[in-house]
């Protein structure tokens, strides 16, 4: 696994503590299909939630949020669809963004959740 696969397992192990502790259950992590892969399933009470992680170290590449431009927000909605038409869901359910962000030197500097950031692609 390289250096980078293993900081965005660790970023999305710690999205995962964070939605818990706000009382979210995590259904499954990493659920793929042919289209790509969804980091994490959760639900926060009836309403379903998908959730896309991005952990960030410094900000050559930009902030966690910049990663979700209008190309990744659509495979995100098509992701999120898929998931619903796989498992014949008829719920509710949004799109949230967790950003974890890491300075350079690999020091933790927050991990924030954005809900809905996929309305008004």
């Amino acid at each position: 696994m390289s250096s980078r696969q293993r900081l965005g397992r660790w970023g999305e192990a710690m999205a995962a503590r964070h939605l818990e502790a706000k009382g979210y259950e995590i259904v499954i992590r990493n659920w793929r299909c042919s289209q790509g892969e969804i980091d994490l399933v959760a639900r926060a009470g009836q309403v379903w939630v998908f959730v896309e992680v991005k952990t960030r170290r410094g900000q050559e590449m930009g902030t966690p949020e910049e990663g979700v431009t209008a190309a990744k927000a659509r495979k995100l909605l098509a992701l999120a669809q898929a998931y619903v038409a796989a498992y014949e869901l008829d719920v509710d359910w949004r799109i949230d963004l967790v950003a974890v962000e890491l300075d350079k030197k690999g020091r933790f500097i927050r991990c924030e959740h954005l809900e809905d950031v996929v309305l008004g692609w």
